[in-house]
């Protein structure tokens, strides 16, 4: 799955991409200091794999990833191919989300493209260019789609229904994922791989120590309005943090008062926004968590691992994370009759640990 951080110039993406992945993109103070967009490989931390591991003196440990992709900064005109746009619209639309970085800082020494801090012009700044990108793509559907209603199949009467509906959201300036749709529509809408119908995280870039910013708050209000998540956070300490080792990282978290840090959290939710949960395998060879969307059955969640178990699915045996550490062991768990053995219908929960049994 993959994230595409984006925002206006100088709003402190890259710095946030630094400290996500530890890849070192550029992040200086001018606009379009990236061009190309960079990707890193983020881990989703998850202590229950490290109690599982440590259960099972497992040799190996496996946490699930998260792609993040650092997009060039977007200006507006960038649907009309000001700037760099539409090399950075392209790069928005093969991103599963977005987390959008907005400036809630005030800093007379990082320069601001449109020259003050106002995070809600900011976000429409960028979302209008979104907006506008996908009435033009919508426009020439609609052309096409009515074209072809011309052969009398019903199906294109339907299709333009739900593209007039999507269209009269955008023109309304709100995003394509707003639009009134069925669940049915929806599944036709995502065929349209439209900017605006990604979900979105607002991640509220603030100064160390801001506490109650006017600037947050304006953010939660205009994503609640779309919703959206927001979350904030001190992309610069954030970098700081990233940059130490763990024990420091640790010391220096307490000394702020903090439980876990604010890439945590966001990572968090964008696994959370991607509808996304692990089940996890456990075993002396290894301990790992496995992703898999929401409503997955356990043949399509045997078959995340390799193609043969879902070929060969025959059963899963399945008991949850907080029982087996309470039994102490698998075999301790069979024995006391909290391990199931669940078919080809059962839909994985967060937090299953598993073991599959199939025939090749």
């Amino acid at each position: 799955m993959k994230l595409g951080v984006v925002g206006l110039p100088n709003v402190g993406k890259s710095t946030l991409f630094n400290a996500l992945t530890k890849a070192g993109a550029p992040a200086a103070n001018y606009p379009f200091c990236t061009i190309e967009p960079n990707v890193g490989v983020v881990t989703v931390k998850d202590e229950r794999i490290d109690r599982l591991s440590a259960l099972y003196n497992s040799k190996s440990t496996v946490y699930t990833t998260i792609e993040f992709v650092d997009i060039a900064g977007l200006v507006k005109g960038a649907s009309k191919g000001e700037g760099l746009g539409n090399k950075f619209l392209s790069h928005i639309r093969e991103v599963d989300a977005v987390v959008h970085v907005v400036r809630c800082f005030e800093d007379e020494n990082v320069t601001h493209v449109d020259g003050s801090v106002d995070p809600v012009r900011d976000i429409e700044t960028i979302n209008l260019e979104l907006i506008f990108a996908d009435m033009d793509t919508l426009s020439r559907r609609i052309d096409k789609t009515k074209t072809a209603m011309k052969s009398g199949d019903k199906k294109y009467k339907e299709e333009l229904d739900i593209l007039l509906k999507i269209d009269a959201t955008l023109h309304e300036g709100k995003p394509a994922r707003n639009a009134p749709l069925t669940k049915e529509e929806k599944v036709f809408a995502d065929g349209l791989f439209l900017l605006t119908s990604k979900p979105v995280i607002y991640c509220a870039n603030v100064k160390e120590g801001a506490e109650n910013n006017p600037y947050v708050k304006q953010v939660e209000e205009y994503a609640a309005k779309e919703g959206s998540e927001t979350v904030a956070l001190c992309v610069k300490l954030e970098e700081e943090l990233s940059e130490l080792d763990e024990e420091e990282r640790l010391l220096f978290m307490a000394d702020l008062g903090m439980e876990e840090s604010g890439l945590d959290k966001l990572v968090k939710k964008c696994y959370k926004l991607l509808g996304l949960i692990s089940f996890l395998t456990a075993g002396e060879k290894e301990t790992r968590a496995w992703t898999i969307p929401e409503g997955t059955k356990a043949p399509q969640a045997a078959g995340k691992i390799h193609s043969d178990f879902e070929k060969g699915f025959i059963r899963a045996e399945v008991v949850d994370y907080e029982t087996l550490l309470e039994c102490g062991s698998y075999n301790a768990a069979k024995e006391k009759g909290k391990v199931r053995s669940e078919g080809k219908d059962y839909v994985f929960k967060d937090g299953d640990v598993v073991l599959f049994r199939f025939n090749v």
